[in-house]
């Protein structure tokens, strides 16, 4: 009987009684939940698409599409629940290993704890015992000082009453003599002192190794900390979003029971429609009896209509036993929500007492640091006054310091691992003080101020000798030479690469201090003048290499042996070292000076043999004069700054120089002989030193016997071939270093500055 009119009435199709929708498995979105038992990843954007998920309603009395739609619903609602299950247990686990590993932290910064107290008290015990050191250490110099004064007024006294009191003669000179012993003894005292701050500078840098390895430590154990912060903020922030989804379940679910309300309303409306239908077919009786056809008709629609009535019977009952297990679900549903808070909560407490401890971590390693600090603070001061102690007590002795400087292997030279003739001791009493050379199965041992290796930077080198470059701005004599055979380094040392910064030697470095230091005190009233002057010493011959009348035929003269312009060097009472008609240039800037120095370079002879390409063929002096004058306090310095580069040292059957270069190697040999002779003259204390035997020595003469600061650098070849050569010049370096010249004085009389441009002063 559906949609046949019935006394003027038609009965409306199912699916216009659901509103016109169609509720079919393809009206659902799609879903990636896959099967019940697959391996499922949901995204935020899934779960969201699942929960707000409707069904289209075609034919409201389809409820067989309807049913298939709503298992199909519930069916992924178990997957994407199951998959938070198992995302939760994996949270839990990782959870679990996060904790094992904080704890780990946590016992690895209580154990850096204890060795960091452990090395504090040991550096506290070092300093301390260093500074009673200092102090008797200074207690001593102040009593030998104070004996030697006594000593020298008692000397005076005897000279005064030697006429009067012949008897107290020999009782004033046993004083002296026993002055002097006094004196000597305290010397030794004092060498003694100065080994054993050379042990404890090798063990506070040892101790500094150690604290960076601790620092270090402490930098990994913090970065691990902090990376379990956050994963623990990953885990909180994915607990909020499941709880967020649970919510939305529970809406759905309501929307459900909704649902299910309205079927059961539809199925009360079908049996009131179904009530009405047969009330018709009642009062309808009496016309099928003259209707047989239409009699016929109406039982076949009437035994439809009572199939479909109980196909909804039917489907009502399922739909009833469905929203019965939908009910069971849900309350499983809130059951779990309810588990997953009470595991919040509990996460919560234990991440705020992972907080709180991370937090007191995070203290106690600020406090290390901080301590550390304070070591290291009072490591680098310990070694600043032991530096300056063991200067004061080189100053004291007057002996000339040396460097031993070895330049690296070149690409031309090979080397096996068992052919290295250079080695470095590892001891704590000569280490970066020593070196070992081999040569014919025998080793040889030396020990000087400072030993640089091969892979020492230019900047490193300079650093160990800037305070003695300051020393010429406080008014003193300061001379630097370098010294070795030809080919090792010298020139490279002295003057640097030209063309790379980097790599700039000791004398553009040098003025650069000088200058620096120049405008830092002028806000103190001091005000500098200064003057250059360079010459070199070839065949011979000094040569002014600034002079603006020079010509090239001035060094054909001299390489012909006719004789250029004389200059002749003098000596006044004060041991200033004048050559006369030197040209002498005054500067202002660094620049001016590297314009000079180029200038120099281009003029200074320099030549090939079979050991350099570019061997220096003569000496060179740069001498800087410094005259400065401090307006506040009317206070005078007048300041020298040689810096020196010897040429070089070479065996003829090595060079195989001939002709011009020939000469050259033999006046060089013969001027370095020279200076031999003088350092073992002054070795012995001889009253007669052949300073005049060379220009060279002769014009040294204030920096080797006067009261000058002299620094020697000796610069060796770590090659196979020059072990000999290398040999020589480190036996010539300990002579040098065993030298004493004297007490170097500082130049703070003079009252008027020289007027005369054309003289040099050393």
């Amino acid at each position: 009987m559906v949609g046949t009119p019935i006394n003027g009435r038609t009965r409306p199709a199912f699916g216009v009684v659901n509103g016109g929708h169609d509720v079919s498995p393809g009206g659902a979105p799609p879903s990636n939940a896959g099967s019940d038992y697959g391996i499922i990843e949901f995204t935020r954007e899934d779960v969201e698409a699942l929960l707000n998920e409707k069904a289209k309603r075609k034919d409201r009395f389809n409820y067989k599409e309807r049913c298939e739609n709503m298992m199909d619903y519930i069916r992924r609602l178990k997957v994407c629940i199951r998959w938070f299950q198992d995302l939760e247990l994996s949270y839990s686990l990782e959870q679990e290993k996060l904790k094992n590993s904080l704890e780990l932290a946590q016992q690895k910064c209580m154990e850096i704890e204890l060795l960091l107290k452990i090395k504090e008290e040991e550096l506290n015990s070092i300093i301390v015992e260093m500074r009673r050191n200092c102090t008797s250490l200074q207690e001593k110099l102040v009593k030998e000082e104070s004996e030697k004064s006594a000593a020298m007024e008692s000397l005076v006294k005897e000279k005064e009453a030697r006429l009067n009191f012949e008897r107290s003669q020999n009782t004033l000179t046993e004083d002296l003599e026993r002055a002097q012993r006094e004196l000597q003894s305290a010397n030794q005292k004092i060498s003694s002192l100065n080994d054993m701050y050379k042990r404890l500078q090798d063990y506070i840098t040892s101790l500094q190794q150690y604290n960076g390895k601790l620092h270090s430590e402490l930098s990994t154990v913090e970065n691990e900390l902090k990376r379990v912060e956050k994963e623990k903020a990953t885990v909180t922030e994915n607990l909020t979003m499941l709880r967020g989804q649970l919510t939305l379940s529970m809406a759905s679910q309501e929307e459900a029971t909704k649902q299910k309300d309205a079927l059961v309303s539809e199925a009360a409306s079908l049996r009131i429609e179904l009530q009405q239908v047969r009330d018709d077919r009642d009062r309808q009786l009496s016309l099928v009896q003259n209707l047989s056809s239409e009699l016929e008709k109406s039982k076949n629609s009437t035994d439809k209509s009572c199939s479909e009535l109980n196909n909804l019977t039917i489907r009502t009952n399922q739909l009833e036993e469905k929203c019965a297990i939908q009910d069971k679900q849900i309350k499983a549903l809130e059951e779990q929500l309810e588990t997953a808070e009470e595991k919040l909560q509990v996460s919560d407490i234990f991440a705020s007492a992972t907080r709180t401890e991370f937090d007191g971590q995070q203290k106690l390693v600020l406090e290390l640091q901080r301590r550390l600090a304070d070591a290291e603070y009072k490591v680098i001061e310990g070694e600043k006054l032991r530096k300056e102690l063991h200067n004061t007590i080189l100053e004291l002795k007057g002996n000339i310091r040396v460097f031993c400087r070895v330049r690296p292997l070149l690409p031309d030279e090979v080397c096996a691992t068992e052919g290295k003739i250079i080695s470095y001791p590892t001891s704590m009493e000569a280490s970066g003080r020593g070196i070992e050379l081999t040569q014919s199965g025998q080793k040889h041992s030396f020990t000087f101020d400072k030993v640089f290796a091969p892979d020492a930077s230019q900047e490193e080198v300079f650093i160990e000798i800037s305070q003695l470059v300051q020393s010429a701005l406080d008014g003193y004599k300061v001379c630097i030479f370098a010294y070795g055979q030809t080919g090792s380094g010298k020139t490279y040392t002295m003057m640097g690469r030209p063309g790379h910064p980097e790599e700039k030697g000791l004398i553009p470095r040098s003025l650069e201090q000088i200058f620096q230091t120049k405008q830092s005190q002028q806000p103190q009233g001091w005000k500098y003048e200064m003057q250059v002057s360079m010459l070199e010493i070839y065949n011979e011959t000094i040569r002014d290499l600034l002079s603006t009348n020079r010509t090239p035929s001035d060094a054909t003269r001299v390489e012909n042996g006719t004789p250029g312009k004389q200059y002749a060097i003098k000596h006044d009472a004060n041991g200033n070292t004048l050559v006369s008609d030197l040209t002498v240039v005054d500067v202002h800037s660094v620049k001016e000076v590297a314009f000079l120095l180029n200038q120099a370079a281009n003029s200074r002879s320099v030549g090939k043999t079979q050991m350099n390409e570019q061997s220096s063929r003569s000496h060179f002096v740069f001498t800087l004069r410094i005259y400065g004058v401090n307006e506040s306090t009317e206070q005078q310095v007048q300041g020298i700054l040689n810096l020196i580069d010897l040429a070089g040292s070479e065996r003829l059957s090595r060079s195989g120089s001939t002709g011009d270069r020939l000469k050259e190697t033999q006046a060089i040999n013969k001027s370095l002989s020279s200076l031999s002779d003088v350092i073992f003259a002054l070795a012995k204390k001889e009253d007669h030193v052949p300073f005049r035997n060379s220009k060279l020595t002769y014009l040294l003469q204030p920096c080797l016997g006067g009261d000058s600061k002299t620094l020697m650098f000796v610069n060796i070849s770590p090659d196979q071939v020059s072990a000999g050569e290398s040999l020589c010049s480190l036996r010539f370096a300990s002579r040098v270093n065993a030298c004493e010249i004297g007490t170097p004085r500082r130049h703070t009389n003079g009252n008027a500055r020289p007027i005369e441009s054309r003289l040099s002063y050393f």
